[in-house]
């Protein structure tokens, strides 16, 4: 690729960004789309509805980012919880990285690299060089300047590991801040107990009560069994879904929505009310839930949320064997009661187990199907091969704007939009394989979707052209660092242009919020409008956390190879970095918290791109004829591994659970609280399936205050 067709590829995202922007502000003012653009602020009751036409409203402002800009980190902390904070810490450590990056990639390295003449590239013009000439590759062989990419890849790895550590000391500390200053929460007293043992002529219910009024007679305070409530959930879900058809039937002044004709998409056959049908549908609905509710008290797993008075007294049954039978009483750390996945505990153990193996071959046959789109895109890359196989586009392709579009746009364009359905296809995945938590389950499918494109997007792009052909150089560790060394430079520019189009033009394109804003449109066109309906969306982690710490390994590698790929990424954290501070603030409530678990991925993450640069450089000086340089480099992966272990170490246990030292502490407080009485009254009932709390209907105004369900006891 040459330098003006990356230039037309910025120019064209540039465009779209600047549009989306545009767009965004003009939106955004329209008291009709504050359901999309800050649905947040909607159902807290404090966004404002100005209905009086003024011409501002139709043109465009960047007041949003101001706004955006000033919270300070406190504040997030309290609007959005602990997690949100960690994901903008993401962005704040990967600006600090690659700002260091780029005052050494293009200040120091790119005009070593440009100055070289290894390629013996003759074109006339800087805006028809290709980008090869601003890489390593065109660095001579011998040459006594890669000792300059040498020292830089000292230097950086150092500074990343520095970075690292103070970073991750810091989100430690946030972490036990945020737990001291907490109130108290029911999962800190509270377990999961598993493969609990009955005998006959008692329920899971006495056991439990059993065991632990027994062995914890000082702390023990209560339980919930669970129950299989799989086919009650859906009845609910379609009685909730029927109930809210009929308030918006009731609420309609429209006679044509309220009557049609019982034909062919109404349009045939006698007319009939809806309001009726639905009523009289409703009613026999409820017929069957109260009939699946009564069956339900029977359905017990042998499965308990057991509480305790104390955290400590919960930490003490966590860590320690129960029984003597290590295979039953297994207890578990409990999540929230908003961030348990209930689906679950309607699951045997042998279907987890199947459905394990199952997830895993079907991760493995997804990725080799993706290696289709890939094959695809590293064929648009390549004009000369597009001609051969497609003659008729010979004509099309000597338009030089064309071939520019095809070679600096279109590839990352079409990775992309075949990218954009992994996440949910990773988030079922994670869903089926036994995870009690929604937590744990948008922390599986971010591990999931991160190797993912790790694989797919950059190894795959990178040996498409090698490797794939040359399988036997895979099963020979010693040569891997050399075929990486002659891989990885060529696709620079590849990459360069997908950080371009799938970095800027993506995340600008989160602040349109184009499908709720279609959805929005059609359901105030089609469906009617109701405020009841509104639901506020939560921060797909599993979606952008991979994206950005891809983004991080493109920079790592590339930082000395081609560090005309820094200023791009520079732009992306930035935009990342604004625009995802106004959607938490506006847009994204908290579903869950973990409390900053999110972040040993990011480290995991970083010393994988670390260690993959110092094996791509190991290989880069001794094809470089530099083999002093090549052994010196050696070390470093070894040295980052060591850091890596001492990390685990250090801070690794603060994220896994508390100390005692910690737990007693708060357990002393609460003796002053005045309000943990009520706590753990509350806590009694937290872990109650939502499927057994009363559900309240009112087809008719006699029937507004009577339950039609009656939770069962636990």
């Amino acid at each position: 690729m040459i330098l003006s067709a990356l230039l037309t590829s910025v120019g064209i995202n540039l465009g779209l960004c600047f549009l989306f922007f545009a767009l965004y502000s003009i939106l955004r003012k329209q008291p009709g789309n504050a359901g999309v653009y800050a649905p947040r602020l909607v159902a807290d009751g404090k966004a404002q509805h100005i209905w009086d036409f003024n011409l501002e409203r139709l043109l465009p402002s960047a007041g949003w980012m101001r706004m955006a800009w000033r919270p300070s980190e406190d504040d997030l902390l309290s609007n959005s919880g602990l997690d949100a904070v960690v994901f903008m810490r993401i962005f704040i450590f990967s600006l600090k990285v690659f700002t260091f990056a780029a005052v050494i990639g293009i200040f120091v390295l790119l005009p070593v690299n440009y100055m070289g003449n290894q390629l013996s590239l003759d074109f006339t013009g800087l805006q028809n060089k290709t980008l090869e000439s601003f890489t390593i590759s065109n660095v001579d062989d011998g040459s006594n300047r890669l000792w300059i990419h040498f020292c830089a890849v000292y230097a950086f790895t150092v500074f990343v590991c520095c970075l690292l550590y103070f970073e991750h000391a810091y989100i430690s500390s946030k972490r036990l801040a945020y737990f001291y200053s907490s109130k108290p929460q029911p999962q800190e007293f509270t377990v999961l107990v598993r493969s609990i043992p009955i005998t006959s002529g008692r329920s899971v219910s006495d056991s439990v009560d059993s065991f632990f009024t027994q062995y914890y007679p000082s702390t023990y305070l209560s339980h919930c069994v669970i129950r299989r409530t799989s086919k009650l959930k859906y009845l609910i879900n379609d009685a909730d879904k029927l109930y809210g058809k009929i308030v918006r039937l009731r609420s309609s002044n429209q006679s044509e929505q309220r009557f049609k004709r019982a034909g062919f998409m109404g349009l045939f056959g006698r007319r009939i009310d809806l309001l009726d049908q639905s009523e009289k549908k409703l009613e026999h609905m409820e017929d069957n839930v109260r009939t699946e509710r009564s069956s339900v008290v029977v359905k017990q797993v042998r499965a308990a949320f057991v509480s305790f008075k104390t955290r400590l007294g919960a930490a003490t049954a966590l860590h320690i064997r129960q029984g003597l039978n290590p295979t039953e009483w297994i207890t578990e750390r409990a999540p929230h009661p908003k961030d348990v996945y209930w689906p679950f505990f309607s699951a045997s153990f042998i279907k987890r187990w199947i459905c394990s193996i199952i997830v895993i071959v079907a991760v493995i046959v997804l990725t080799i199907l993706f290696l289709i789109p890939v094959v695809l895109v590293q064929g648009l890359t390549h004009l000369d091969q597009l001609e051969v196989y497609f003659p008729f586009l010979k004509s099309i392709l000597r338009f030089s704007f064309v071939s520019h579009i095809v070679t600096g746009y279109l590839p990352s364009l079409i990775l992309q939009l075949f990218l954009y359905f992994m996440p949910p296809i990773m988030a079922m995945f994670s869903s089926i394989q036994g995870y009690i938590a929604l937590s744990e389950i948008e922390k599986s499918a971010c591990i999931k979707v991160l190797w993912f494109t790790i694989w797919n997007i950059f190894f795959a792009n990178v040996l498409s052209g090698s490797a794939l052909y040359r399988v036997d150089v895979l099963l020979e560790p010693k040569k891997i660092p050399n075929l990486l060394a002659v891989a990885v430079p060529g696709q620079a520019t590849f990459f360069i242009a997908y950080v371009v189009t799938s970095g800027w033009t993506s995340t600008a394109l989160e602040l349109v919020q184009f499908m709720p804003l279609f959805c929005t449109f059609i359901k105030r066109r089609f469906g009617g409008d109701s405020q009841e309906e509104l639901k506020v969306p939560s921060i797909p982690y599993h979606r952008e956390i991979p994206r950005i710490l891809f983004f991080g390994l493109l920079g790592v590698t590339y930082f000395f190879l081609a560090p005309l790929i820094l200023p791009f990424l520079l732009v992306f954290y930035c935009l990342g970095y604004i625009i995802y501070r106004n959607q938490l603030l506006n847009v994204y409530a908290p579903k869950f918290e973990t409390g900053g678990k999110f972040w040993p991925i990011v480290h995991d993450s970083m010393i994988f791109s670390l260690v993959l640069m110092h094996i791509i450089a190991i290989g880069i000086f001794g094809l470089k004829d530099l083999p002093l340089a090549s052994s010196l480099t050696i070390p470093l992966p070894i040295l980052t591994l060591i850091f890596n272990s001492y990390c685990q170490r250090r801070f690794m246990p603060t994220f896994k659970g508390y100390s005692a030292e910690s737990l007693i502490k708060k357990d002393r407080n609460d003796r002053n609280d005045p309000t943990i009485l009520s706590f753990y009254e509350e806590l009694a009932t937290a872990y109650r399936d939502p499927a057994l709390v009363p559900v309240r209907y009112s087809t008719n105004d006699e029937s507004m205050n009577s339950p039609l369900l009656d939770a069962p006891e636990a």
